[in-house]
């Protein structure tokens, strides 16, 4: 089984977000930048299928910066064997990532292409979906267990109501959530070994896709400060309170 995982350049998850005086988005500049957490699940859960043999080859793929090699680099020290960086310097939507992994699908023909469920800087929740769609492949989305058993993967997906299983009829997508498993520190010697897998450097053109945005940013801002709590007496106090401000 070849697995394609697909992985994000994003602002570290322990930086504070900052955004631009002029409200036209985030600033980036001098910042830390690492994985999506949610794609470093799926990069953990792939490199296990691999050496539980049920895995022959784990590609990872991003989109994005020059700088985005770093990415593929940190996958390729957790165990992937090789990467492919579709180099853009602009803000690629979900629809126009799903239209590329399309065509890196169709020109590296995988079993399966496990990603993050989401990631963290968008927190749009449309790739793997939208990704199924352009396929054709049946989807596991939000999946805290996965099992491959020949060519049916079984997901079990996190449900409003407790847990779902479904049996996915590879080729499939399956997307990951936090508690599928716990990612794996990269050793020193992973990471040295890392700097010798190829790469492959790829452009959007290269694929015949267009990136153009569909979407404007109007204005990015903060959200408002969460004012202080407010401490009574007792629960007629809490009621009558909860009365004078419209609450019920």
């Amino acid at each position: 089984m070849k697995v394609l995982v697909p992985v994000k350049r994003v602002i570290d998850y322990n930086v504070k977000v900052r955004v631009k005086s002029d409200q036209t988005g985030v600033d980036l500049a001098n910042v830390k930048m690492s994985m999506n957490p949610f794609d470093e699940i799926s990069v953990e859960e792939a490199v296990r299928m691999k050496e539980a043999g049920t895995a022959t080859e784990v590609i990872a793929v991003s989109i994005g910066p020059q700088q985005a090699q770093e990415t593929i680099r940190t996958a390729l020290a957790m165990g992937a064997d090789r990467g492919i960086l579709i180099k853009t310097d602009d803000d690629v939507e979900p629809l126009g990532v799903a239209k590329l992994l399309a065509k890196v699908v169709e020109a590296e023909s995988p079993d399966l292409v496990i990603l993050g469920k989401q990631a963290i800087d968008d927190d749009s929740n449309q790739t793997g979906q939208m990704l199924g769609a352009l396929l054709g492949w049946p989807q596991g989305t939000f999946a805290s267990e996965v099992k491959a058993e020949g060519g049916t993967v079984n997901v079990t997906r996190e449900v409003d109501g407790g847990l779902q299983t479904v049996a996915l009829e590879g080729p499939a997508i399956v997307t990951t959530d936090l508690r599928l498993n716990e990612p794996r520190y990269a050793s020193l010697p992973n990471i040295m070994k890392a700097k010798k897998k190829p790469i492959d450097m790829k452009e959007p053109g290269d694929y015949g896709v267009d990136i153009s945005p569909r979407l404007t940013v109007i204005k990015v801002t903060e959200p408002p400060v969460r004012e202080a709590g407010e401490k009574v007496e007792d629960v007629a106090t809490l009621v009558e309170k909860l009365k004078t401000a419209g609450a019920v």
